[in-house]
């Protein structure tokens, strides 16, 4: 499974990066504002970083206004894959922007339907989101496995780029059910490399250690 980095901040990425921990970025209007710098200068920047797809999301609501302004974001970089959302304004932007040859991310998904309308649409990633599902008690999980089950069915190509990580157990879930890709945090990332076995494993052989005056340098 592909890790995407679901932030706009270019140090964070950086760090991910330099570890191989970075297979692309996902950003949103939310995530450009919180980073507080301009959409198209730090788009350029990420692009600039990563050799993944890096996902910029049009702000327009009517199909005509998106496809102009994926035009733009598309003008970026070679690795730019813009990012709609799963309105039928968004499906009709979606199918010509793809068949322009650029990629594009269909992102708000709530249902299999509506991800079986992006695949229909040429969609290259479409964007379940599982935290929002699950704060409405529903398993967004659940969405993954019927996502994945229709995909395979029919031999489609649209990547499942599982979206609204919210922990590391959502991460290793999505490995599981068969995500191709799946954007979280950084913190997130970071998070799966935490056990409460493996700081108290390293505690005992700091302990030992020191107690046997084992030095290497």
């Amino acid at each position: 499974m592909k890790f995407f980095v679901d932030t706009a901040e270019i140090d964070a990425i950086a760090e991910l990066n330099d570890l191989g921990m970075v297979d692309g970025v996902t950003t949103n209007p939310s995530l450009i504002k919180k980073s507080g710098r301009d959409i198209l200068e730090v788009t350029k920047e990420i692009c600039d970083l990563v050799d993944g797809p890096v996902s910029a999301e049009v702000v327009a609501l009517k199909a005509e206004d998106m496809i102009a302004e994926g035009r733009k974001l598309a003008e970026i970089a070679e690795n730019i894959a813009v990012k709609v959302p799963l309105t039928w304004d968004g499906l009709k932007a979606c199918k010509v922007l793809t068949d322009e040859g650029k990629m594009v991310n269909v992102t708000l998904c709530f249902s299999a339907n509506q991800a079986l309308l992006a695949a229909k649409a040429g969609a290259t990633f479409i964007s379940p989101f599982i935290g929002r599902l699950d704060d409405l008690n529903m398993d967004g999980l659940d969405l993954i496995a019927d996502i994945r089950e229709i995909y395979d069915n029919y031999g489609f190509e649209t990547n499942i780029l599982a979206a609204s990580i919210r922990t590391a157990n959502h991460m290793s879930e999505c490995a599981k059910i068969g995500a191709d890709v799946a954007t979280a945090p950084p913190g997130v990332i970071k998070a799966m490399a935490n056990h409460i076995l493996t700081d108290k494993g390293l505690d005992q052989f700091v302990k030992d250690a020191a107690a046997a005056k084992i030095k290497i340098l």
